[in-house]
């Protein structure tokens, strides 16, 4: 399926403005970070946990308007099989008070609230806390695994590929995460485990995408010797433009629909995937691109006419002498 007939847009003469923009957005997420800090979700900062069993069937949206009445984010999702009607509620760590006194406090706020919705009767199966302990080895667990899948995946492009288009995809891969937080913090979204997993499927889904690219680069440079790099790599943006649409467009309407319809607490997750698909693609075609043009050591230069042909009669004299 062709969605444009042999394109020729110069993507690469949009490099430099393309840079700008993202940069930009880097920048006043970066500053908004530094002034409001960083929203950790309670997977990160510690919590407390309640697991909720009902006699009648409940939607999480019934539960979830019910403890509107507590301050603070709460998260509340299915847990298990939905005939068995359990619901696990989490609501944030206080600091000034201890585990156990937490723990007990969390647990009547949320059994009070219940009761004073109407909802039908319920039994608390479990109550639990999650500790700022294990959500500090939660923050370390994420970020090694993404600092591993970005050392892997510059190992795999600079081995299949040069050194300067593995920097061009690592590029990207940054530019995805970073311009992904920003929009996390813009729209106040916190960052929990579901969304260190969809950053973490960003990652992949943008570099399988820059790889399409460069593989088509490594084409071109063997049959267009005589072109210079900015063509080679243009040409092959535009070869792939088709394909790079389709890909984003299809898996974007399919996360739009775990947006809309996923519920609340898939929210995070299918919002940051939104965000990804449009960075991964925008950065596909402008950043890895034009990053892997700037750093490349042996960049295609062509031959001019008149230089070949002097090359020629050179070689023709020298042929004659000898």
């Amino acid at each position: 399926m062709q969605i444009f007939h042999n394109p020729n847009y110069n993507f690469i003469r949009w490099r430099w403005h393309a840079i700008a923009l993202s940069a930009a957005i880097i920048i006043a997420g970066a500053a908004l970070t530094v002034t409001n800090g960083l929203a950790l979700g309670i997977d990160f900062s510690g919590g407390t946990l309640v697991r909720v069993r009902f006699e009648q069937q409940v939607s999480e949206d019934q539960v979830r308007r019910a403890l509107d009445a507590i301050p603070g984010d709460k998260v509340v999702q299915q847990f298990g099989p939905v005939a068995d009607r359990e619901i696990m509620i989490r609501l944030p760590q206080t600091s000034t008070a201890e585990q156990g006194a937490s723990l007990e406090q969390g647990s009547r706020q949320i059994e009070e609230a219940l009761q004073k919705a109407g909802l039908p009767k319920f039994e608390v199966v479990l109550r639990d806390i999650v500790g700022p302990v294990i959500g500090a080895e939660l923050q370390r667990k994420g970020i090694y695994a993404t600092l591993a899948s970005i050392i892997a995946i510059t190992l795999y492009i600079a081995l299949r590929f040069r050194p300067s288009f593995a920097l061009g995809a690592i590029a990207a891969t940054f530019h995805d995460i970073l311009v992904t937080l920003a929009f996390l913090q813009f729209f106040k979204y916190e960052l929990s485990l579901n969304v260190v997993a969809a950053i973490l499927t960003i990652t992949g889904y943008s570099v399988n995408d820059t790889i399409v690219i460069f593989d088509r680069v490594r084409e071109n440079m063997r049959s267009k010797r005589r072109e210079p790099l900015d063509q080679v790599v243009n040409t092959a943006v535009n070869q792939t433009l088709s394909r790079t649409i389709i890909t984003a467009g299809t898996t974007f309407l399919s996360v739009l629909a775990l947006y809309i319809f996923g519920g609340e607490a898939l929210r995070g997750f299918s919002f940051t995937m939104l965000v990804g698909i449009i960075s991964g693609t925008y950065s596909t075609v402008f950043i890895a691109s034009a990053i892997a043009i700037l750093v490349s050591k042996k960049p295609h230069t062509a031959v001019a006419p008149a230089d070949a042909a002097a090359r020629n009669t050179r070689k023709q004299k020298g042929a004659k002498a000898s």
